[in-house]
């Protein structure tokens, strides 16, 4: 599995985490079907680990949680956090995206459509 964290993801994530008071183990990243461009990533908290299904990508103890599934659509990406004047957010450099929407939460995947 070829996924990785940023220094500023790691970080983000640590901070959400913290601030939900403990009542989550790490972010969870899903790819769902929808959006603008066909598929949409998701971001949320993690409460649990699903043994055999998910996979946890782990960063200066910072956890990100992926399903089996999603990963096969993220593999060899990086997610990244940036914060600026024009943007705020988790960043997800996909190379197996053919394209995405302006916002950048939506793509496409190569070969389809």
């Amino acid at each position: 599995m070829s996924l990785s964290l940023s220094e500023n993801a790691a970080k983000r994530i640590a901070k959400v985490v913290a601030e939900s008071g403990g009542a989550a183990l790490g972010v969870r990243l899903e790819v769902l079907g929808g959006g603008c461009s066909g598929y949409s990533y998701k971001f949320g908290f993690a409460d649990v680990v699903e043994s055999g299904e998910d996979v946890v990508v782990e960063r200066d103890g910072a956890k990100l949680v992926i399903d089996q599934t999603s990963l096969g659509m993220l593999e060899g990406s990086e997610v990244d956090y940036n914060e600026s004047l024009m943007e705020t957010g988790f960043r997800i450099t996909n190379p197996n995206a053919a394209s995405s929407c302006g916002c950048g939460s939506s793509f496409s995947v190569k070969g389809e459509g």
